[in-house]
């Protein structure tokens, strides 16, 4: 279901299938002393392939850079502008809805603030702007707060920490560098502050110790689920509906 993979005739045969389409950003940022620069889109492409096998749906090539803002100043972030994720948004769902699709799932492995916003607002343009269109905008933050008491042990774990080490464990163990120590960064709001790595030095936000390869499974394993059930309730919803 990748389309990156699919010939002109496989995706011709697809919208048959389905007119679905998981759209996964990412980003090219920080994650720790020991987890890839890559981390979040490695995780939601992976994510995005599991949950269109539990719910048949076409899965675009991952957008590898967002919206960086509390780490731009950590070594080998890379970071785009709110007013381009927005566009990246709007014009790739605008040709796969020239392609075609109609339902549109937007969801991003990087998990901040204003990158979410700058997708959400690309999500109401392509909501005003294609008229057959259905839309819907997460992030795996999301996903992790529905699963099952207990197994993620780190309270407010958010970046590089239990989760996301545990997930590049099972899925890309040979990234995986280690651990870092647990950290939980202060910052002083609502104050501004331009030199943000002098908070938030070792770049993690939870405890990566607790990590492990089966709960990373177990964790992607819930995410998928949950994002199916996502994809489910949106194409029954009306296009037409103020839903």
């Amino acid at each position: 279901m990748r389309m990156e993979e699919l010939t002109m005739e496989a995706f011709e045969a697809e919208l048959r299938r389905t007119r679905t389409v998981i759209v996964p950003f990412g980003s090219v940022e920080e994650h720790g002393a020991h987890l890839p620069l890559g981390t979040d889109t490695l995780h939601v492409a992976e994510l995005a392939a599991a949950a269109a096998k539990k719910r048949r749906a076409l899965v675009a090539p991952p957008v590898w850079y967002g919206l960086c803002r509390s780490t731009r100043r950590h070594p080998g972030t890379l970071t785009l502008s709110f007013g381009t994720v927005r566009r990246l948004a709007v014009e790739i769902a605008g040709s796969l809805y020239a392609q075609g699709l109609r339902n549109f799932v937007l969801v991003s492995g990087h998990a901040g603030g204003t990158h979410m916003a700058a997708l959400e607002d690309a999500g109401e343009e392509i909501l005003s702007t294609l008229p057959e269109s259905r839309v819907a905008v997460l992030s795996v933050l999301d996903l992790v707060a529905g699963l099952e008491d207990g197994l993620v042990e780190t309270p407010g774990d958010s970046h590089a920490g239990e989760v996301e080490t545990a997930l590049m464990q099972h899925l890309r163990p040979a990234l995986v560098h280690g651990t870092s120590p647990a950290e939980y960064p202060s910052f002083p709001r609502p104050l501004l502050v331009r030199d943000k790595r002098r908070y938030w030095p070792g770049g993690v936000w939870g405890d990566p110790s607790k990590a492990s390869p089966e709960k990373g499974r177990r964790i992607l394993e819930a995410e998928a689920e949950a994002l199916a059930a996502v994809i489910e309730r949106l194409e029954k919803t009306d296009p037409g509906s103020d839903l």
